[in-house]
C-alpha cells in the first residue's frame, strides 16, 4: 500500500487507515520485518483494499472487513488470477491478507473468520540444482581468473568463499564491516540473517584465507564500520556485482543457469547433508527459521534419510 498520502494509495475509511498504519508499525516493531518486507506487504494489502473498493462500491472500513464473506475473497483471488498474476503471487498476496486479518482480530478490530475456508494456490517450489564439488572449486578458481584486476579477482573469491564455506546468503556476505572479517585463528562467524536473527558459522581456514588474501590486496583504506568487500571505486560491493561475475563463471565453465551465488549456499548444505550432517544442525547454520525450508534447500530424498536413519538410530536393522 502507498505510504499515507501518496498518489497511488486507495480510499479507505479512517478507522481502517488507522488499523492499516499501526499493522505496519507492529510488523517493524514487532516483528522486526525488513523495510523491502514492509514495502512488499503494503502493496499486497493495498491491492486487496483496492479491489474492495470496487467490489464494494465504496471505500472499505473496518465494518465492512467483519461482514465479508469467503465468496467475497474468492473473487479477490480470481480477479488476481485474471489479472495475470501466478499462483505464487497469489498465494503471497492470501498469506499477507490472512497475516493483516489475525492481527486485526489479536487486537479486537474484526473477527471474520470467512478466511479459514479458503485454500492456499498451490505453488511449486523448483529446488535450484547444487553444484558438484568439483565444480564448486573449478567456480571459485575462475572467479579469482576472470577479473580485471587481481584485487578484485581475491575479493570475488572472497565472497563466493564465503557463501559455500559458510553457506551464507549473499546479502549476509556483503553486509559484513571490515570489523567482522575473519581473523586467523577465529573459529566462527557471528552473522545477522533475515528477521534481524543472528547465529554462529564455523569458519574453515580457506574462508579465512581467501578473506585474508582480499584484504591483503585491497587498496583502499577499510574503516572499521565500513563494509568489508568494496567495488572498484571504493563503495560498497553490490549483489548484482556478484551476480554478473557468476554469470561470466557459467559462460567460461559451461554450467546450467542455476549455477548462481544462490545455488553455491544450497551446494554448502546439500555437500553437508551428503556427508551425513544432522538436518537441524543444518538449519541453524542456514538461518532458517523452519526446518521445512532446510529440507527444501537440501533436496532431501528417500534414500539419504534411511542410511542416515540406519546408520543413527538405536532401532535400526533390529527387526
Amino acid at each position: 500500500m502507498a505510504e499515507p498520502g501518496g498518489l497511488n494509495e486507495p480510499p479507505v475509511a479512517a478507522d481502517l487507515r488507522a488499523a492499516i498504519a499501526a499493522w505496519q508499525s507492529w510488523l517493524g516493531d514487532e516483528r522486526r520485518a525488513s523495510p523491502h518486507t514492509l514495502a512488499a506487504y503494503r502493496r499486497d494489502l493495498g491491492g486487496f483494499v483496492a479491489f474492495l473498493g470496487a467490489h464494494l462500491g465504496g471505500p472499505p472500513a473496518l465494518a465492512h472487513l467483519a461482514r465479508l464473506r469467503t465468496a467475497d475473497f474468492r473473487a479477490w483471488l480470481a480477479a488476481r488470477a485474471g489479472a495475470g498474476l501466478g499462483a505464487g503471487s497469489r498465494a503471497r498476496g492470501l498469506s499477507v491478507v490472512r497475516g493483516f486479518f489475525k492481527w486485526l482480530a489479536r487486537e479486537g478490530l474484526v473477527d471474520n473468520l470467512a478466511l479459514a475456508a479458503l485454500r492456499t494456490p498451490r505453488v511449486a517450489r523448483p529446488v535450484p540444482r547444487a553444484l558438484g564439488a568439483d565444480e564448486t572449486m573449478e567456480t571459485l578458481d575462475a572467479a579469482a581468473d576472470l577479473a580485471r584486476a587481481p584485487w578484485i579477482g581475491k575479493r570475488d573469491a572472497a565472497v563466493l568463499t564465503l557463501l559455500y564455506g559458510c553457506g551464507l546468503r549473499i546479502g549476509e556476505a556483503l553486509a559484513l564491516t571490515r570489523a567482522q572479517a575473519p581473523a586467523p585463528g577465529q573459529v566462527a562467524l557471528r552473522v545477522t540473517g533475515k528477521g534481524r536473527r543472528q547465529r554462529e558459522v564455523p569458519l574453515l581456514p580457506v574462508v579465512v584465507e581467501a578473506v585474508r588474501d582480499y584484504l591483503t590486496s585491497c587498496p583502499f583504506s577499510l574503516p572499521a564500520a565500513g563494509p568489508l568487500f568494496v567495488g572498484a571505486r571504493g563503495g560498497p560491493l553490490g549483489a548484482r556485482r556478484v551476480q554478473a561475475r557468476m554469470a561470466q563463471v557459467r559462460m567460461d565453465l559451461g554450467l546450467p543457469p542455476s549455477a548462481t551465488p544462490y545455488a553455491l549456499r544450497h551446494s554448502f548444505a546439500t555437500h553437508l547433508l551428503a556427508g551425513g550432517g544432522d538436518l537441524r544442525a543444518i538449519q541453524d547454520l542456514l538461518g532458517h527459521a523452519s526446518l521445512s525450508t532446510t529440507q527444501r534447500y537440501t533436496d532431501v530424498d528417500m534414500a539419504g534419510l534411511l542410511r542416515v536413519y540406519e546408520r543413527a538410530h538405536p532401532r535400526a536393522g533390529r527387526g
